[in-house]
C-alpha cells in the first residue's frame, strides 16, 4: 500500500509542477490554486508512505517520479526539447529508481 501511495504522490508532484509552470509565477488564479492543492496532496501521500518506507528510498523515488514525469510532460505537452543527453539522463534516473525499489 505504501508503494502505491508513493507512486501517486510522485504523480501528484508532476501535476503540481505542471500547474506551477502554467500559473505564470502564480499570476493565474486557477493554476495557482491547483498547484497548491496537488502540492499538499503530494506531500500528504509522501508523508503517509514514509510511515513504513525508509526515508532515503521514499524521498528518492518521489523526486525521481517527479523529475522524470515533469521531463516527459515538458516534452509532450509544453514542447520542450528532447535531446539525446536529456533522454539519457531520464533513463539513468529511472534505472536508479528501479535499483532503489529492488534494494528495499
Amino acid at each position: 500500500m505504501a508503494w502505491m501511495l508513493l507512486v501517486l504522490a510522485g504523480f501528484f508532484e508532476v501535476v503540481w509542477a505542471y500547474f506551477m509552470k502554467v500559473s505564470e509565477g502564480f499570476t493565474q488564479l486557477l493554476p495557482s490554486i491547483l498547484t497548491i492543492v496537488f502540492m499538499l496532496a503530494s506531500f500528504a501521500l509522501l508523508s503517509y508512505a514514509m510511515k513504513t518506507l525508509p526515508l532515503g528510498t521514499a524521498y528518492t523515488v518521489w523526486t525521481g517520479i517527479g523529475a522524470v514525469g515533469s521531463f516527459l510532460v515538458g516534452i509532450m505537452i509544453l514542447g520542450e526539447p528532447a535531446s539525446v543527453m536529456r533522454m539519457l539522463a531520464a533513463v539513468l534516473i529511472i534505472s536508479g529508481l528501479i535499483l532503489m525499489k529492488l534494494s528495499s
